[in-house]
């Protein structure tokens, strides 16, 4: 009786342990974009469509949504075209009457919302800080010398992007390439100014594209 019990003491010890189950890694869930809300600018050159981020720069995004919602965009124009190198630089164009400018907005720094000036990029125009209303730019190539940082805008603060374009970069280098007055704008904008002007007909709030 000793031995059979010794035979099975040594039997359960020489068995191998159950093997276990290995335990799955949980997989994180993909983060969830930046909310953006689309808005079409119809101008007599053809249609952009941008992409504003009213998540990521919400003060910026909410002052160009508000032009567009009172429809104070509407018979505004692009007026600039500024060139950094061939087929590259900016056009600049928005709210100019000054009866129709709502109050200047906080200043949002790329340095704070994470945004930055590359190709297609919708900004602020400004003078100080603080002082962005109805106008807006929009890149052709990278301009990242307009990011926040040493230098830029002379007070390193840089200018607020606040969208991007996802349709009609075409268009946007059409307006580039428009013919300009040799002789009309003042101080680095003189020869920058269009001539005739790309008039905005209409900007309205659309379904984002699929």
């Amino acid at each position: 009786m000793i031995h059979k019990m010794l035979l099975l003491m040594l039997i359960c010890l020489g068995a191998p342990a159950a093997a276990q189950a290995p335990t799955a890694t949980p997989v994180p869930a993909p983060a969830a974009a930046p909310r953006t809300v689309a808005v079409r600018i119809h101008t007599n050159a053809g249609d952009i469509v941008a992409a504003i981020e009213v998540e990521r720069a919400p003060i910026t995004a909410a002052n160009f949504l508000h032009y567009v919602d009172t429809r104070r965009l509407d018979g505004a124009e692009f007026y600039r075209a500024m060139h950094t190198a061939a087929n590259a630089g900016l056009i600049q164009g928005g709210v100019r009457d000054s009866s129709k400018l709502f109050p200047p907005i906080a200043h949002e720094p790329t340095s704070q919302t994470g945004l930055s000036h590359v190709d297609g990029a919708l900004s602020a125009p400004r003078f100080a800080l603080g002082t962005a209303r109805g106008d807006f730019t929009i890149m052709i190539g990278d301009q990242l010398y307009l990011d926040a940082g040493p230098g830029s805008a002379g007070d390193g603060g840089g200018y607020a992007v606040f969208g991007r374009v996802i349709e009609g970069m075409d268009v946007v280098r059409t307006i580039l390439g428009a013919p300009t007055s040799p002789t009309e704008g003042e101080g680095v904008m003189r020869g920058q100014m269009l001539s005739p002007r790309v008039h905005i007909l209409t900007a309205r709030r659309v379904p984002p594209p699929r």
